[in-house]
């Protein structure tokens, strides 16, 4: 049977996360006996004023401890700066042909 401290845990873990905007779509948020992990690839939304992810993420995980659901994080996830899908602007004086 599921913990509801675990459920509840993993929600409040993914409230902060697309609060703060941050894309967790590639990456796996699972809770097991109160210890929170985050696996895979974590990168920014759209329009996130964020300069630095991965001390970003070390202030959530923070944040999440303080929690009484949460006992301890891990984070075992690589960090993406730009969004790969998004097109890098042209070069200037290129043309467009």
């Amino acid at each position: 049977m599921v913990d509801v401290n675990d459920v509840r845990g993993q929600r409040v873990a993914r409230a902060e996360l697309s609060k703060r905007g941050i894309d967790t779509m590639r990456a796996d948020v699972r809770m097991m006996h109160g210890v929170l992990y985050l696996r895979g690839t974590i990168c920014l939304m759209c329009g996130s004023e964020i300069k630095d992810l991965k001390q970003e993420m070390e202030h959530i995980a923070h944040i999440l401890r303080q929690r009484t659901e949460i006992r301890d994080v891990v984070l075992d996830c690589s960090f993406v700066e730009a969004d790969p899908k998004k097109p890098k602007p042209a070069a200037s004086g290129a043309s467009l042909r």
